[in-house]
């Protein structure tokens, strides 16, 4: 069976830990690897490989930094096919999903290509009598990234170009579930140039996560994953003295007001909240119906799920894939079997679905809720599948209430063809991210990704100007060259003459 293991210092480094964790063929439901778990003493050499890598690397020119990156880009650019296959045989979800999650990482990495601009800084001329200040931002030293399983290769993305392109170097600890994707992108940047130690792979679970969160040696750590767990990152990070940006859950709405288009909204609930089977943080898992909407909009949902087609990530015919693990499945499933006995009409039922040739597979159909009310648990709780739940309200006021309620904010929509309230939603809805007639509105690269509330600790959202802020620090330079004429002695204050 083949084993994943470490990453450390520009080449595979076998685990000597013992331990290791089964990865899966979510398809099949068999195990077809197995990943190697890092002790805490394996962190330890890939933060020293990190840190004597900085010693050259933090003051490298943005030139060379800029033209490992550009051949980084065509590296990945070139290998998406051979990445988005090993998502697809790990995590599950369909290839065009897969090539999709490439594309999005690849524009950090372009934006990572342009850090010359971003690191320009500022200057102020003449303060004072023959006096400039400048303002410049310079690298944090060693940084670390935790990332998620179901965006194996596009969240890391979203973190080590842009930290290596400020001048840091890096760790990354992947998801012991779908290794591989992260692997392969150390080894292209190896071979676009990146000196050894710069990025480094760690993988493991709970043992490895807490050796990066109390290293003395890392300056900071990014981390996406659930809100739980990004209070505990956040919580343990800070409290080791290091910068966190942790990005949790959600619960995003799509607020349906009565003079939407309606098939739009449809296509749009269908896609958010179904697509890559609803592991993903930015799905639409409830839909808030205003006034009469609700009964013609479930309609035309019903009417698609319908068609959908559920299959093999690797079939061109498949449109959603398994879920990652047998006991995620369940827990999807639970959700829908729950909400009926707590009152909830299933209008669609996706419990017990298998495919033919894969029963073995991790299946869970597409559930469709109606009625649901605040007070129910498919409500309450991040389901993370393929659950949309539709609760209907009287007016807009209603609406934005119960959305501004939930302790998530990570995503929201609104569908309507009025400006005016439209305008009003995205003043008032309480997220970090808001799309207008756009289901999952995620930022493109050079703006940041990043919710409100219990979505995000930290204060910084992850990539865009944010990113590059969260990776540098900011320093004031005051500088006076004296005139061959100035001379003398003055005690008293300083003053801006």
């Amino acid at each position: 069976m083949k084993t994943i293991n470490h990453w450390i210092g520009g080449k595979p480094v076998e685990g000597v830990s013992g331990n290791f964790g089964p990865v899966y063929n979510p398809a099949t439901g068999a195990q077809e690897k197995q990943v190697a778990f890092a002790s805490a003493d394996e962190v330890d050499a890939a933060v020293r490989a990190a840190k004597e890598a900085f010693a050259s690397w933090g003051t490298s020119s943005l030139a060379k930094r800029t033209s490992v990156l550009f051949k980084y880009r065509e590296l990945v650019d070139a290998h998406r096919e051979e990445i988005a296959r090993l998502i697809t045989a790990e995590h599950g979800k369909v290839h065009s999903d897969a090539l999709g999650e490439v594309a999005r990482g690849l524009e950090i990495i372009e934006l990572a290509c342009g850090i010359p601009e971003k690191l320009k800084g500022e200057l102020s001329t003449q303060v004072s009598t023959r006096v400039d200040v400048a303002a410049i931002r310079q690298s944090l030293g060693v940084v670390a990234g935790i990332t998620p399983f179901n965006f194996p290769a596009m969240v890391p993305m979203w973190m080590f170009p842009l930290a290596i392109a400020c001048g840091n170097t890096f760790v990354l600890k992947p998801s012991e579930k779908v290794p591989s994707a992260a692997f392969k992108l150390a080894e292209l940047a190896a071979e676009a140039g990146l000196p050894d130690g710069v990025l480094n792979i760690v993988n493991g679970d709970k043992v490895a996560v807490d050796a990066i969160l109390e290293h003395p040696d890392i300056a900071a750590v990014s981390f996406v994953g659930s809100t739980p767990i990004a209070k505990y990152i956040h919580t343990t990070g800070t409290a080791n003295g290091k910068r966190v940006q942790a990005l949790g859950g959600a619960k995003n709405h799509m607020l349906v007001l009565p003079d939407a288009d309606l098939d739009l909204a449809a296509d749009s609930a269908i896609n958010a909240a179904y697509g890559s089977a609803g592991e993903r943080c930015m799905a639409i898992s409830v839909v808030v119906a205003v006034g009469e909407t609700a009964d013609p909009l479930i309609g035309k949902i019903k009417e698609r799920a319908d068609k959908l087609r559920i299959g093999p990530g690797d079939d061109p015919a498949s449109e959603m894939g398994p879920l990652i693990t047998k006991v995620h499945r369940d827990k999807v499933a639970s959700y829908v079997t729950g909400a009926a006995a707590q009152g909830a009409d299933v209008v669609i039922d996706g419990t017990g679905y298998t495919v033919e040739g894969y029963e073995d597979g991790h299946w869970l159909g597409i559930s469709l809720l109606d009625h649901v009310t605040p007070e129910m648990d498919a409500y309450r709780d991040e389901i993370f599948g393929p659950v949309l739940s539709v609760v209907r309200v009287a007016t807009y006021d209603e609406a934005i209430a119960l959305m501004n309620g939930s302790p998530w904010g990570n995503g929201t929509a609104i569908f309507t063809r009025d400006g005016g309230a439209a305008r009003r939603f995205q003043l008032e809805v309480e997220a970090g991210m808001v799309g207008v007639n756009v289901p999952i509105p995620v930022p493109v690269g050079y703006h940041s990704f990043g919710g409100w509330k219990d979505s995000l600790f930290g204060d910084h959202h992850i990539y865009g100007n944010d990113g590059v802020h969260f990776y540098t620090r900011g320093k004031v330079v005051t500088t006076r060259w004296p005139d061959p004429s100035d001379g003398g002695i003055n005690l008293g204050f300083p003053s801006n003459h």
